[in-house]
């Protein structure tokens, strides 16, 4: 599917400000999911940009608007080819599921993942976290959630979630942490990746928050006539699979109609658009995405 991008960043300040400083982390990675075919990023007021890959691999563009100022547009544009979600055919968990569990239980997992096992501030291992990941599976006492391959556990967390959690944009904001979200029972996106990826790594499971973007318009093509906003779900690895996505806000299976823009350990290593300034701290920030079919 050709899907065509436009994401637009914009900062209202109350007073002029200046030595502004920024970070974009808003390019489409190209992949086996994905190619980019087009993506420009420009600035107002006019500001030279350069680029680099950062610690986990993003493209970031950086720069800075020193003079003064009182609106900052920052405007990204990309066309994106995807393809069909990956389907584990049936039996094909990857490797056989005790062999699974016992070699994301060692060492040598440990090492190669080892950022996307640790806790961070938005995945904080919970006694609550961890209980919510023991009872993803309820089965006979002597056949725990590790007796299940490890894509099929993914799944049924992913599906758990979705299901007991309530979509809500006023419950939560961007500083909430995956402990205080299972306590609500209600959240967004963010916080519904940051809960899966805290449970994940309660097992043992390396996993890791991608921001993005999600169609969910007309197929045939055109504009949705609903507001669009960026979206974050969760890749998890499975041992003789690799890296596998899974979103819990959706009943989907992560294909087709996903872009993917990053993935760190949590929101803070992907944040679209963050910077610093000096002036007035009251500023109005305002978002704008449309995601729709490209003709081909």
């Amino acid at each position: 599917m050709k899907l065509h991008i436009s994401h637009t960043t914009q900062y209202t300040y109350k007073e002029a400000v200046g030595d502004s400083v920024n970070e974009v982390r808003l390019t489409p990675f190209t992949n086996e999911q994905q190619s980019c075919y087009q993506h420009a990023i420009s600035v107002e007021p006019n500001a030279p940009l350069f680029s680099y890959d950062d610690y986990f691999g993003n493209r970031v563009h950086a720069f800075s608007v020193n003079r003064q100022h009182r609106k900052l547009t920052i405007r990204s544009t990309m066309t994106v080819v995807t393809r069909e979600a990956f389907k584990p055919q049936l039996g094909k968990d990857g490797l056989p599921a005790q062999e699974a569990w016992t070699w994301l239980a060692g060492e040598q997992a440990a090492n190669r993942f080892a950022e996307y096992l640790l806790p961070t501030a938005y995945t904080d291992i919970t006694p609550e976290v961890a209980a919510f990941a023991d009872a993803t599976i309820r089965r006979e006492p002597e056949s725990g959630a590790e007796r299940l391959g490890v894509y099929s556990w993914l799944l049924a967390l992913s599906n758990k979630i979705r299901s007991e959690f309530v979509y809500d944009p006023e419950a939560t904001d961007v500083h909430t942490i995956a402990g205080d979200m299972l306590r609500r029972r209600r959240g967004v996106c963010q916080d519904f990746a940051h809960l899966m990826i805290a449970a994940c790594r309660s097992k043992g499971v390396p996993a890791r928050y991608v921001s993005g973007y999600h169609f969910v318009g007309d197929l045939q093509g055109g504009s949705a006539d609903f507001e669009q906003a960026s979206h974050a779900w969760v890749e998890a690895y499975v041992p003789g699979l690799g890296w596998c996505g899974f979103d819990p806000t959706n009943d989907a299976l992560v294909g087709e109609r996903y872009v993917k823009l990053g993935h760190g350990r949590d929101y803070k290593d992907i944040v679209p658009v963050k910077g610093v300034y000096m002036g007035t701290s009251e500023a109005m920030l305002d978002v704008t995405v449309d995601v729709k079919r490209a003709d081909d």
